[in-house]
């Protein structure tokens, strides 16, 4: 048996520029799982000060969908994933998207078919289906590999010594790699180490279709990334079974000591670990797996993303990096520069991470919590321009400073602070049953009289007012109290009820009683 082997470390490296990329096909919104691998990519090349590209490949013409590649381009911007070269910008190794370096592909492909390691296969789609149900009818399973190549329609078959006459008469074909016999693949895998893989075990995979006159992944992933001088693939697990494959393509072009050094991601999972979080788990589970709302050409439907949700992006990316990779510290919250300073392959887990949305929510609220009062302000004006309700951005960052604490999303403002810009619609009916006793509207009354009087209606003044009346009275301070706040909110939540009072000024408050007490009927 004959040992190939593939031994690399960071180290080999040494002297070259790092140079990565993200490579996502344009078949749909954007994963999670795959702005995952493009944020450990660019932290790899923020680190180590190297190239971030961004290529589309979109070799798969079938499966393609409109409005895809903009999505993902845009979903890494809000993300403030940054890429130095790609589509869009550009760079040195120009054009980015593989269906504009179709011309580039044949080439190589027949690279590979004279010096030995590629063949012309010309079986059609519907004699392979047939072989796969015979073989399935006899409890067996259809490889495409050394077994039978010599036997099907192939230009290592002595039957089809033509082949040439067959292609010049325009035929289809595809050209196969012809993967070795019984030979160990040794690879070392950056996070996981030692791998290796017999030959035998894997199939002649289609590298060239003369029908669409396109590549297949391997031949155009492998053939760009050594084009575009890339030193460390960074991709997902679900990747790893075509490590084989890509090694064995870099020997037989004899590209050995230009071949990259390879690290497989760790899966993201459900919440339960119970397999991968996929697409469709997003509506199933109630949270998003997308970064920004998709509009679905075929669906006509919108889906949500973490924008719509109301998250901040340095929040979504600071949750995603620590997904699969652990700093080895107790720090949880970082910034972009610290998460590249920090990042490293050898932190990265080999087990799938569990996602948890209830966690991302934390994230996203202790970056609320961060921001200060105008900041957030501004990222959330536009909700009250959409109610039609103006004001200053002063008064509404005093706003934002009093609620902000119980905010986990964007979108919990509105929830949180209406009572600040309207007068209750309507009042809770558990908060009045629990809250609105029998002597509440004769407290209410009084305690009107008493507020009236009051000429510097501040927080402290009102505070102190309230508390020398209940004195005075001898009434239950919560009684009164929880009354007021429903007669301010219409609910029993919010900030310091002085300060709502204080806000929304003497007149609305009086005027907020007097509709409570006519309006709340026990």
């Amino acid at each position: 048996m004959i040992q190939i082997i593939f031994v690399q470390n960071f180290n080999t490296m040494e002297g070259k520029k790092v140079r990565v990329r993200f490579a996502p096909s344009p078949t749909g919104p954007l994963h999670i799982g795959g702005v995952r691998t493009a944020l450990y990519n660019y932290l790899f090349a923020k680190k180590y000060d190297g190239d971030f590209l961004l290529r589309i490949e979109d070799t798969d013409s079938n499966r393609f969908v409109p409005g895809a590649e903009e999505y993902i381009v845009d979903s890494l911007r809000w993300c403030g994933i940054e890429f130095t070269e790609g589509v869009g910008i550009g760079g040195p190794h120009a054009p980015y998207r593989q269906s504009e370096r179709k011309d580039i592909y044949l080439k190589y492909a027949l690279q590979l078919v004279e010096s030995g390691n590629a063949y012309y296969a010309f079986d059609t789609s519907e004699e392979l289906d047939n072989l796969r149900k015979s073989q399935e009818a006899k409890g067996m399973a259809f490889t495409y590999n050394y077994e039978v190549r010599t036997r099907l329609k192939t230009s290592l078959n002595p039957e089809y010594a033509d082949y040439q006459e067959r292609i010049k008469k325009g035929e289809p074909w595809v050209i196969r790699f012809k993967m070795p016999v019984n030979q160990n693949v040794h690879m070392n895998d950056l996070i996981r180490g030692e791998v290796i893989v017999n030959t035998s075990a894997l199939d002649d995979k289609v590298l060239f279709k003369s029908a669409d006159g396109l590549p297949t992944y391997h031949l155009a992933n492998v053939t760009d990334d050594y084009l575009m001088r890339i030193t460390h693939v960074i991709r997902g697990e679900e990747w790893l079974p075509s490590l084989p494959l890509h090694v064995l393509l870099y020997k037989s072009f004899g590209w050995e000591s230009k071949m990259p050094l390879f690290a497989h991601l760790p899966l993201l999972l459900k919440p339960d670990g119970k397999g991968k979080l996929s697409k469709r788990d997003g509506d199933r589970l109630g949270f998003p797996v997308f970064p920004k709302h998709w509009d679905d050409p075929a669906t006509k439907e919108l889906v949500k993303g973490y924008d719509d949700y109301g998250f901040l992006p340095q929040a979504f990316i600071n949750f995603l990096a620590l997904l699969g990779w652990n700093p080895g510290t107790e720090q949880e919250i970082f910034n972009i520069n610290e998460l590249a300073d920090a990042f490293s392959l050898d932190k990265v887990s080999k087990a799938g991470a569990k996602f948890d949305f209830e966690k991302a929510k934390w994230f996203n609220h202790q970056y609320i919590q961060k921001l200060t009062n105008k900041q957030l302000a501004e990222m959330i004006c536009s909700v009250l321009d959409e109610k039609g309700i103006k004001c200053e951005m002063s008064y509404l960052a005093d706003i934002c400073g009093l609620v902000k604490e119980r905010m986990f999303f964007l979108n919990d403002f509105w929830a949180n602070a209406y009572f600040f810009f309207q007068s209750p619609e309507g009042y809770d009916a558990e908060a009045v049953k629990k809250r609105w006793k029998d002597n509440v509207p004769e407290l209410l009354k009084d305690v009107k009289a008493v507020l009236s009087d009051i000429s510097h209606f501040e927080a402290n003044s009102i505070n102190d007012t309230l508390h020398h009346h209940v004195e005075a009275k001898q009434i239950s301070m919560g009684v009164l109290m929880n009354a007021l706040r429903i007669c301010m909110v219409g609910a029993s939540f919010g900030p310091d009820l002085p300060l709502i009072m204080e806000v929304v000024g003497k007149e609305e408050t009086l005027r907020r009683i007097d509709k409570a007490l006519n309006e709340i009927k026990l």
